[in-house]
């Protein structure tokens, strides 16, 4: 439990300041308060607190919860809310903050080295070979950089939603590596739902924050790039990430003179890095680049809820994010994913042991189907990954809902020679080994929100009529006029090219198509 001073029985006499062995008693406006994030009652290093024996008037008391409403102060201004259509926001999707991400999601999976002084950093080539990135982790004293793989495993995941918010909080900037942003508690705390966790009181979330805060803005970037078209070569030595510039606390008194922590707020300006990647006049004059992506507002409360039972599911949401900027049709291989997931050494320990394997592939079939529960939709390669080695929640998920049907669908599969809960075949750690995803259909909002550059006009040709767009298809209409035709959800996905659990999210609401798609169930179930 940490202790609390009550200033009006101090007499500020300093004895217990330099006692602290966590540095958590501070000087705010010449008045004493203990960190309640810093302070663990000097467990693991006296057997007493240390501020108690030292002062003289014995004045630091164990902390107890504030009681009551916070009260609400005036504050400095923060940078404007993010998500202001309510579902996503631009954020920069550069390689260095794909990479970053990567840090702080797999953390001990990745390769990491000792430089020449001990220190550990993580370092892959960038630019078609051609360039180099880099990342060390800077230590809790700021004078020097992590040496200990166990300081980098205890990374929490949960900080990567921070960098995600940092990164779209710089797309709000001209000159992001010149101007800071400033954030608050309060926002954070809606932005990962973590207002509505009522199992946390106050302090223990401002203690969250500022740490997860502090394990952002820890990385250090080093970057090596070669001329690409007309963008020069440039070099970024061991720059901040993130540079937290300042970090204002805000208290709250009682009688006692007891500083009780209610606020935090961080100025933050992005390092420089964006100068390369994020500016958006250098890219105009193609002597920079300008790389953004779409943030989802559902991704962070997902990553939140889901980080402690399905870090797996976590790991690969995280990781493609970004990868799907490249392209729908990635189609990346099965032990790429198990890589992001799990990590080269549970992969390694998976071949030799048979028990391992069957764990590990239990768990990404499990992860696979959290990732389709949140609207990230596997579509498998037919030829690589049949449907004999494909999980057993993707084959039930064409199951028609109506009665009837399900009951003709069961007895199909029955008589015929495979049945869908059939046995995984022999070998199937080696054909998955080869297997590979085609794409991941995305929910709508991980679309790109900021608009495209204005294009010019092309003058309409005399004589040519003008087609006039129709309105969006509604799952009703789509469902009214299949039954109009007596056909079933699987027939309709067989003359639409689809499956029949995309026609029954899109019939249910749950699913809206693309235009294309509209105009080809429009034309197969003649709506006009």
């Amino acid at each position: 439990m940490p202790y609390i001073i009550p200033n009006k029985n101090c007499n500020r006499c300093d004895k217990c300041r330099p006692q602290c062995p966590t540095g958590a008693i501070k000087i705010e406006n010449n008045e004493y308060w203990i960190d309640p994030c810093l302070c663990n009652n000097c467990e693991g290093y006296y057997p007493e607190p240390q501020c108690v024996i030292a002062c003289p008037t014995q004045s630091p008391i164990p902390w107890q919860a504030k009681k009551g409403r916070c009260k609400v102060e005036v504050r400095e201004s923060t940078s404007l809310d993010l998500f202001s259509n309510g579902k996503n926001h631009p954020f920069a999707s550069a390689i260095v903050i794909w990479e970053a991400c990567n840090i702080l999601a797999q953390r001990k999976s990745l390769h990491w080295a000792q430089d020449g002084e001990g220190n550990l950093y993580y370092s892959r080539q960038v630019n078609q070979g051609r360039g180099n990135i880099s990342f060390a982790i800077q230590d809790s004293s700021k004078s020097g950089f992590v040496r200990d793989l166990s300081t980098i495993e205890n990374l929490d995941i949960r900080a990567a939603c921070i960098h995600l918010i940092f990164a779209a909080y710089a797309t709000t900037l001209e000159r992001p590596w010149e101007q800071e942003f400033t954030i608050d508690e309060r926002q954070i705390e809606a932005y990962l739902g973590l207002e509505k966790r009522k199992d946390l009181n106050k302090t223990t979330r401002l203690c969250l924050i500022k740490s997860i805060v502090q394990q952002v803005c820890s990385l250090v970037v080093s970057i090596g790039w070669q001329a690409r078209g007309k963008v020069p070569a440039f070099s970024v030595q061991k720059s901040y990430l993130w540079d937290l510039t300042d970090i204002e606390h805000h208290f709250q008194e009682d009688e006692r003179g007891c500083k009780y922590l209610i606020g935090l707020t961080f100025k933050v300006k992005a390092g420089l890095w964006s100068r390369h990647f994020l500016n958006k006049q250098g890219c105009k004059e193609s002597l920079a680049f300008y790389q953004y992506g779409s943030l989802p507002k559902t991704l962070l409360t997902t990553v939140m809820s889901l980080w402690q039972q399905h870090e797996g599911a976590v790991r690969l949401m995280l990781w493609l994010l970004f990868k799907t900027k490249m392209g729908r049709e990635q189609r990346i291989t099965v032990p790429t994913l198990l890589r992001v997931g799990y990590g080269e050494e549970k992969i390694h320990l998976a071949s030799r042991s048979r028990d391992e394997r069957k764990r590990l592939l239990r768990t990404f079939e499990n992860d696979l189907e959290v990732l389709n529960h949140y609207g990230i939709k596997v579509i498998f390669d037919p030829v690589t990954y049949p449907v004999e080695i494909q999980p057993l929640w993707a084959k039930l998920v064409d199951i028609p809902e109506d009665p009837d049907e399900a009951l003709e669908f069961w007895i199909n599969d029955g008589s015929g020679e495979h049945r869908l809960t059939d046995s995984s075949p022999r070998g199937k750690w080696n054909m998955l080994m080869n297997a590979r995803i085609l794409s991941f259909e995305l929910p709508s909002d991980w679309e790109n929100v900021t608009p495209q550059p204005h294009r010019k006009q092309h003058r309409s040709v005399k004589g040519k009529r003008s087609v006039k767009p129709h309105d969006d298809l509604l799952g009703e209409q789509v469902l009214q006029a299949r039954k109009a035709i007596s056909i079933s959800q699987r027939e309709l996905a067989k003359l639409a090219g689809k499956s029949q659990s995309w026609i029954r999210d899109v019939e249910n609401g749950r699913l809206k198509p693309k235009s294309e798609d509209q105009l080809l169930l429009r034309r197969i179930l003649n709506i006009l």
